[in-house]
């Protein structure tokens, strides 16, 4: 049965980046972003950071929608969040230019790791998954920083990049999903989607 043939589905996310992965994956949906403060808490480490995120996105968006669930058109609302490691300092998006150039000179000549968290939401359970990716940058120039930071690609990206834009010159290998580096494990999404809106299971999941 397709995914969510008979409901329906919010991306609590404004990120046009997991829009188009979702559209691409065929799925009909509605975007909604959160707007929820995605501060780290003291001593939290990047995993149970990305997930508890993700989730947080997706129950703030459930609870803002809940009235309009219902047997015959059941609501599932996915929320993801994606952070880059590299050498144990978490980069999220930069707050600045400085900013960016700081997250890029971090990751030049080395391999870091791209976290995504997605939770999934319906009235049945909450599934939660996390999934990783390794990328290997070769080394950058600064003028090739300036002029990437010039550019406003890295701006509002987690790690100060774009896999799919510029960036991609700099990028010889990655081990594992590419389309969790642009921010949304599609494979792994598909299937939280569909056992969050399946008949039977645990009331909670980690996939």
């Amino acid at each position: 049965m397709p995914i969510l043939s008979e409901g329906m589905l919010i991306l609590a996310s404004a990120s046009p980046r997991r829009h188009e992965l979702l559209t691409q994956a065929g799925l009909r949906f509605t975007a909604e972003a959160a707007n929820l403060n995605e501060d780290l808490l003291p001593n939290e480490a990047a995993a149970p950071y990305v997930q508890r995120l993700a989730e947080e996105k997706a129950q703030a968006v459930w609870n803002a929608h809940r009235d309009s669930d219902t047997a015959d058109d059941p609501l599932v609302v996915l929320g993801a969040d994606t952070c880059v490691v590299v050498e144990g300092n978490i980069l999220g998006k930069p707050v600045d230019s400085a900013d960016a150039r700081r997250m890029l000179e971090m990751l030049s000549g080395r391999t870091h790791a791209v976290l995504t968290g997605i939770a999934a939401i319906s009235a049945k359970r909450t599934v939660r998954d996390l999934d990783i990716t390794q990328v290997t940058f070769n080394v950058i120039t600064d003028v090739e920083i300036a002029r990437y930071i010039a550019s406003g690609e890295p701006l509002d990206k987690a790690g100060a990049y774009a896999i799919q834009g510029y960036a991609a010159r700099w990028i010889p290998r990655i081990e594992g999903c590419y389309f969790n580096v642009v921010g949304l494990p599609i494979a792994r999404t598909i299937a939280a989607l569909a056992l969050a809106e399946s008949e039977s299971g645990p009331v909670v999941e980690k996939i």
